[in-house]
């Protein structure tokens, strides 16, 4: 179980910051001012369930094949890589932000669609993966699709009761050091496994 509980709570914090400021949170928030709260987050919970699953299974089968001390050095330069990719920031485009905000559907297939196609290929999918390869599977999907939900249930919560946004650089520059110190961990834990 200890694997289960670590697994559980890496993949929530690291998917929770790698959340913070992203599209799909923006894109949460949009949703939010067009519909309920509800609706919306159990849209976002059924697509982030299944790429998420969908990653972890990408992940578990990369781990199974490859060397641990591998993958924990290429797992620590994509963290790195993550990081930088936070710095460089995400924004809604004008297209993204019309069809949220033009759909006809229901809330619930537009939100689970739309959240769907915007996390394929997203840096919380790829974190997933990543994740996957060095923690057991259904902790790390758990995890991180918790993680997802919760960073984007607090876009909605701060952008329907306090009107406001919050603060982007604080944001961006804080999960690009974590995504930097988690990488660097992983990056001297590899060579410490194959020295």
């Amino acid at each position: 179980m200890e694997g289960f509980f670590a697994a559980l709570v890496v993949s929530f914090g690291v998917i929770f910051v790698a959340e913070l400021g992203d599209k799909s949170q923006l894109m949460a928030l949009t949703f939010a001012t067009r519909f309920k709260p509800i609706p919306v987050l159990i849209g976002i919970s059924i697509a982030t369930a299944v790429v998420h699953l969908a990653s972890v299974a990408i992940g578990a089968g990369l781990g199974a094949v490859l060397p641990t001390e591998w993958i924990s050095l290429v797992a620590g330069v994509a963290f790195l890589g993550f990081g930088a990719w936070t710095l460089r920031g995400d924004k809604l485009t004008e297209e993204e932000k019309r069809k949220a905000e033009k759909t006809n559907k229901t809330a619930l297939v537009a939100v689970s669609v739309a959240f769907f196609l915007a996390e394929l290929g997203d840096k919380t999918m790829l974190a997933t993966i990543t994740l996957a390869t060095k923690y057991g599977w259904f902790g790390t999907w758990l995890g991180s699709t918790i993680g997802m939900v919760a960073a984007d249930a607090l876009a909605i919560l701060v952008g329907r009761m306090l009107g406001r946004r919050l603060p982007e650089k604080t944001i961006k520059y804080g999960a690009a050091i974590l995504f930097a110190i988690s990488g660097l961990w992983l990056i001297l834990e590899a060579v410490n496994e194959l020295t």
